[in-house]
């Protein structure tokens, strides 16, 4: 056990951010599950990973000894949109873990991309997550964005913070989507009841906005061109499901009745744009629909 007593400098500090100094030896990423787990106590109290420190704080942290497996490169193919320098755009597959997690650490995109590029990669997000200025789900396929270095990764960073980074995602939906276009603006915040779920009906909610279009219909589903404004977890899935129109093959937030012959959600991040960390050139590219997400189009569009 270590205990550490927080001193008049270190109030308004993330408890995160304050044990990744003091203990060196541990990932911000391992820190994290630690307080969520409640292997970190203040004042005998669990708290959140973002709780803010106050002079006084007696803070104890019980922690295992469990060493995070090292990740390694991995020769997995990557299908590259754009490369230059300083980032990559990646079209990522179904089924692919971005970055290594308890019960993932092999197999992910970062496995590649150790790979593809050794150290060039930026360590902004930690050891276990180089070059990773953005996520997208498992089962999500499409556009993603890499940082080759530090300078490029905070730019990025700053770009998806102050929401000018554009990100167009394609889906199908359950039901017929009534109106041609419409916005969703509706908090997003962890479920109160299942911590693995996001969800609006909480107190704890951030602002999202999603922008959403038809492009297509098919009586009991409707094809979506969906624009996010703000980036919170799981925000189309949610957001969708919201209106009484959760995504196809959504195993989280829709029916518990799985749709026959697919497997996992069929949400495709298409478009992405962004300004350039280093020219500030604007730069935006497309990934094209997986080849399993146009054959469900062509059964929908030839029932």
């Amino acid at each position: 056990m270590t205990n550490f007593l927080v001193a008049e400098n270190n109030k308004g500090e993330r408890i995160d951010l304050f044990l990744s100094r003091k203990l060196e030896d541990k990932s911000r990423s391992l820190i994290q599950r630690m307080i969520k787990e409640g292997e970190v106590l203040v004042n005998t109290k669990q708290v959140k990973p973002n709780y803010k420190l106050e002079a006084g704080d007696e803070i104890s942290a019980h922690y295992k000894e469990t060493k995070e497996p090292d990740v390694l490169p991995e020769n997995i193919p990557l299908s590259i949109l754009y490369e230059d320098d300083d980032l990559l755009i990646i079209d990522k597959p179904k089924n692919m873990v971005v970055h290594p997690a308890p019960g993932h650490y092999s197999g992910t995109l970062v496995n590649a991309l150790l790979f593809y590029l050794g150290d060039q990669l930026s360590n902004l997000g930690g050891e276990l997550r180089p070059g990773i200025v953005h996520r997208i789900d498992k089962d999500t396929t499409g556009a993603l964005l890499v940082a080759k270095n530090n300078i490029a990764h905070a730019q990025l960073a700053k770009q998806i913070k102050e929401h000018s980074f554009l990100r167009i995602y394609e889906t199908i939906v359950y039901g017929n989507v009534k109106a041609d276009e419409g916005v969703i603006s509706k908090a997003i915040g962890r479920d109160v009841k299942d911590r693995k779920k996001m969800s609006i009906n909480t107190n704890q909610g951030k602002e999202a906005i999603t922008h959403y279009k038809v492009l297509e219909r098919f009586g009991d589903f409707t094809y979506l061109r969906c624009q996010l404004e703000t980036g919170r977890t799981h925000q189309i899935r949610v957001h969708l499901k919201s209106i009484g129109h959760p995504v196809l093959g959504d195993e989280v937030y829709g029916p518990t009745k799985g749709f026959k012959g697919l497997m996992g959600q069929t949400l495709h991040a298409k478009v992405l744009g962004i300004r350039h960390p280093i020219s500030n050139e604007y730069i935006e590219v497309s990934a094209p629909l997986p080849a399993y997400f146009e054959a469900l189009l062509s059964r929908f569009r030839n029932r």
